[in-house]
């Protein structure tokens, strides 16, 4: 005779963000949402947002949007767009953010795989909006958030006026029961290889992922912070942190359309006390090199969170020495986007904490996390020497794309395929060596893109590095550098510089076929390398040029 599972007696509490935005209104009512706006800093509390929040509740539905309605925002970081983040999933439908850094064509995409209702538009943002108007079917209304007095624009369609819209409404709005288990927002994968592919988080998802934000271990953020994230609010809901803050109470600065002015950003950050930044690499370059050059700094950060590519050791460096401590994350969309976090452990020596603060840290509790052989499959030992593709698994880790896209990046055995390659150590850091795209496979054995750049990024006329693998006869692939030098030593770098740098640093057989000096590598929409665009324009290796030394 089978026994019956005895259940706990816990209360069936529905883990939704109605609980964030109940702790906003009862407990963070004072704390400070800050917003640089072009004429000034705007200035408001959780306390005088919770009303506009309930008003723009009844907008939503007094235009129509019901249950799982997607409403998609083009907007920077501000706090009308933070407004957003609580009002449309708090009353059940889902906020689909969209990435203004994307080809229109892309947008074009995303809103009608979505399937948007309602687009909500910061005024500065209506020229990217402007190609996409007849292109866009399932969009019924649009809802203009302007400063100032709302500017006539040619060619564009009846626009709602945010503010009018919710000096009409009730600042009471009857807040409906929302399951757990609904969808909250969706955020799509910036499109590098084929079509964005759409991630749909739930309020259990987001809940669970807000906690993990916040423990010590994690990103630690806490109610004493005041919090300036230069990671957008479309790139991966901002990596959970505006939800994170509001759940802590922490103070809340926003950039605005400023986040890729590094002179605005220290300033905003000296003016309101910032103790922690977020952002991707790319970001802190240049915010270190206004930093050296100008002789400011910022005493009160404590914490500066990178991620969206992995950070180079000069880059670390070089903010150790301004009194910036970069704390390296590894995520992605699919994953909410929090995976793990390089958090040196107690006890290790001092001549080991640069290293393993450069690698992606250990997997974020909560999440699992295991290396697998590309070609059979077979999971792989945490020896810190093998390789192979991250596959990952927890409460806000994506079983699937929107309208089914890519089935196969679930495991049979339900792990999520990443397309990050890895070694993990003994201890559990995770060093990623490549993406499975970009990772170069040379007489047959592998050279990892990620560890050659970071070696090219550490010479000192350097600034920026990315490699890729191009085609050639005897090794099937080779490795060409692109490299970006320095301003003050454009046109002064060599070629056999380079390569007499990395001999020390790297194997010889790693040793680039060709160093190529380019102004700028190419960026995706949120700022990581974008080697696509680099493989087709490259041009052949060139005969005579080709590294024929080997192991």
């Amino acid at each position: 005779m089978e026994v019956a599972a005895v259940e706990g007696l816990m209360q069936d509490y529905e883990l939704s963000l109605q609980h964030v935005l109940w702790r906003i209104e009862r407990l963070h009512q004072k704390k400070e949402v800050v917003t640089k706006r072009d004429e000034g800093i705007h200035r408001t509390t959780y306390g005088e947002m919770v009303p506009r929040i309930n008003r723009l509740a009844g907008v939503l539905k007094q235009i129509g949007v019901k249950p799982g309605d997607r409403v998609a925002t083009l907007a920077w970081n501000n706090n009308r767009h933070l407004e957003l983040y609580y009002a449309v999933p708090c009353m059940g439908a889902v906020l689909h953010t969209l990435n203004l850094r994307l080809f229109p064509q892309h947008l074009e995409f995303i809103i009608n795989d979505a399937e948007d209702k309602v687009l909500f538009v910061d005024q500065s943002l209506l020229p990217l909006l402007k190609p996409l108007i007849g292109k866009i079917p399932s969009i019924k209304t649009y809802v203009l958030m302007a400063e100032g007095n709302p500017a006539a624009a040619d060619g564009m369609p009846a626009m709602l006026d945010y503010e009018t819209m919710l000096a009409a409404e009730s600042e009471s709005y009857p807040w409906p029961k929302i399951s757990e288990r609904m969808a909250a927002a969706m955020c799509y994968t910036s499109g590098t290889t084929g079509n964005p592919k759409g991630v749909v988080y739930s309020h259990r998802s987001q809940f669970i992922h807000t906690m993990g934000v916040l423990q010590g271990d994690n990103l630690g953020l806490t109610e004493a912070d005041s919090l300036l994230p230069v990671v957008p609010m479309f790139h991966a809901n901002s990596w959970g942190l505006p939800y994170a803050a509001g759940m802590a109470g922490a103070k809340v600065v926003f950039p605005g359309r400023f986040s890729a002015d590094a002179k605005s950003i220290v300033e905003l950050a000296q003016e309101e006390e910032v103790t922690f930044l977020a952002g991707v690499p790319t970001v802190w370059i240049g915010l270190a090199s206004y930093l050296k050059e100008s002789g400011q700094r910022l005493p009160k950060v404590r914490t500066v969170v990178c991620g969206g590519s992995a950070v180079p050791r000069s880059l670390m460096e070089t903010m150790d020495s301004v009194g910036l401590r970069i704390l390296h994350a590894w995520g992605m969309t699919e994953t909410s986007p929090l995976g793990s976090v390089a958090r040196v452990a107690a006890g290790t020596r001092e001549e080991d904490e640069l290293r393993l603060r450069l690698t992606q840290g250990r997997v974020a509790p909560g999440v699992e996390i295991r290396i697998t052989d590309p070609t059979s499959g077979e999971e792989l030992p945490w020896d810190g020497v093998a390789f192979g593709e991250i596959q990952v698994r927890g409460p806000w880790i994506a079983r699937g794309y929107h309208n089914g896209y890519d089935p196969d990046k679930l495991t049979e055995d339900g792990w999520f395929r990443t397309g990050d390659v890895a070694k993990i150590s003994p201890e559990g850091y995770i060093q990623i060596v490549d993406r499975t795209k970009d990772v170069i496979k040379s007489g047959g054995e592998w050279i990892s893109s990620v560890e050659l750049e970071n070696a090219v990024m550490a010479h000192p006329k350097i600034i920026e590095a990315a490699v890729i693998g191009l085609p050639h006869a005897k090794w099937d692939e080779r490795p060409v550098v692109y490299a970006v030098p320095r301003p003050e030593f454009k046109g002064q770098v060599t070629e056999e510089e380079i390569k007499d740098f990395l001999k020390d640093k790297v194997a010889r057989w790693w040793l680039p076929d060709e160093v190529r000096f380019i102004d700028e590598v190419p960026k995706t929409s949120v700022g990581k390398f974008d080697k696509k665009v680099l493989r087709a324009n490259a041009t052949p290796i060139k005969e005579g040029m080709k590294q024929e030394a080997r192991k």
